[in-house]
């Protein structure tokens, strides 16, 4: 049986790339800018897949947030100060926060669930975290575009060295079975 990747890509592209950004997409993001750099994808349909992956998740978490929000925040005390110090931010800076909480590390899925227990305006959320979804979205998917250039010469011989792999871990794998169970057999005796 042989699987083409590129026709994989291809069909599912889309569909992964979306879900892939729900919550933490910026791997996904970039694969889907390397894949338009390929001709896998277009460019414009991954920017707007991933800004409505990352826009639909982030407002998803936001409403959950704003429902039982502060009950699940309660639970991780240890992480109290981290919590109360991104309330003042979002009381502060409201707008910078929502753009910037898909950029900093470790707030991504917690983030929109802070914003959305701090009872911030569900219109004001929603317009900031589609300029932040938005900006998101062509930076990452401008990088894995810009990244697909330099990379497109190893990716060519990807497959190949892939098939190469796979029979060298079969083999590893079939020799290290007739060991195990000669081993099994001889304990047995």
């Amino acid at each position: 049986m042989h699987i083409d990747i590129s026709s994989l890509i291809t069909q599912y592209g889309y569909g992964a790339l979306f879900i892939g950004c729900l919550a933490e997409g910026e791997t996904v993001t970039l694969l889907g800018g390397m894949a338009a750099h390929q001709g896998l994808l277009h460019y414009g349909w991954v920017v707007l897949v991933a800004m409505a992956g990352g826009f639909i998740g982030d407002t998803t978490l936001f409403f959950i947030g704003r429902h039982y929000g502060q009950s699940l925040l309660d639970r991780f005390t240890r992480f109290q100060p981290q919590i109360e110090r991104a309330r003042r931010l979002i009381r502060r800076y409201p707008v910078l926060f929502v753009i910037g909480v898909r950029f900093m590390y470790g707030l991504r899925i917690v983030g929109p669930l802070i914003i959305g227990a701090s009872r911030l305006n569900p219109v004001r959320f929603m317009v900031f975290n589609l300029c932040g979804a938005a900006l998101w979205a062509l930076i990452f998917v401008s990088l894995g575009y810009a990244g697909g250039k330099a990379i497109a010469p190893w990716l060519q011989t990807l497959d190949h060295h892939l098939k190469q792999l796979f029979w060298l871990l079969l083999v590893v794998a079939l020799v290290w079975g007739v060991r195990f169970w000669l081993a099994c057999r001889r304990r047995s005796r």
